[in-house]
């Protein structure tokens, strides 16, 4: 079935959230408060993760060398100007809020831009989305519902039930890139994938921070336009090369 890949991580961060909403209750708040602290300890190890795999090779001699720090440091500042000028993070807050006071719950706005971001940056959302659209070949999205739908219980647990909307934009991002996978494929690869995602982690990264200290809030919806900047780049080398 088309899209299958895309439909069972929605479905799985759909019943992981609520498996996690259902483990909220009666929970006390010290017991939450710790676990939130863990998923932000967790998520911010995830993101630095990312970003050193993204970042650095290793040489046949077996040192180490790095690549794209000027890259991730205009993409970030860029990226945050842009997302500031458009107010992204306060949209999908004021939204999220909307939502929350039409469905009672609390935390929907944190639990739903949050987790989104989670859900939809990574290698595994862009490589297992093509090849999916491409091959037919569903089974990295598989391991991807698994690792997410994990996920979702603690953030459903922690956040609340605005992680079970992460489905939504999970089905329009990655079913999208599935359609178009045709048409990407040639240029969501090496380099520029590694580049994407070496910003992608970052953002992660950024939401760990957010989770761990209450001071921090960090705005990562903001730095949305900062995974655009390495695609102008490429798009820039591309013309003057």
């Amino acid at each position: 079935m088309f899209m299958m890949g895309t439909i069972v991580n929605a479905a799985a961060v759909v019943a992981g959230g609520l498996a996690g909403v259902a483990l909220k209750r009666g929970m006390k708040p010290s017991l939450e408060e710790s676990i939130h602290k863990a998923l932000g300890i967790a998520v911010l190890v995830l993101g630095l993760n990312g970003i050193i795999g993204a970042m650095f090779t290793v040489a046949e001699d077996g040192g180490l060398s790095s690549s794209g720090e000027l890259l991730l440091i205009i993409s970030l500042v860029v990226g945050m100007l842009a997302g500031e000028l458009l107010r992204i993070d306060d949209r999908l807050n004021s939204l999220g809020n909307m939502i929350e006071r039409r469905v009672g719950g609390e935390g929907f706005a944190a639990s739903f831009v949050s987790g989104t971001l989670l859900f939809c940056v990574g290698a595994m959302t862009i490589v297992g989305a093509i090849s999916d659209g491409l091959y037919g070949d569903p089974s990295t999205l598989y391991a991807k519902s698994l690792l997410d739908g994990i996920a979702a219980i603690v953030f459903g647990a922690s956040l609340g039930v605005g992680v079970c909307f992460c489905a939504i934009p999970i089905l329009i991002y990655q079913g999208g890139l599935t359609l178009l996978a045709g048409a990407l494929e040639p240029y969501l690869q090496g380099a520029l994938l590694d580049e994407i995602c070496m910003v992608g982690y970052a953002m992660v990264a950024c939401i760990g921070i957010n989770f761990i200290s209450k001071q921090a809030k960090i705005k990562t919806a903001n730095l949305l336009p900062a995974l655009l900047v390495p695609v102008v780049w490429s798009l820039f080398q591309g013309l003057i090369g």
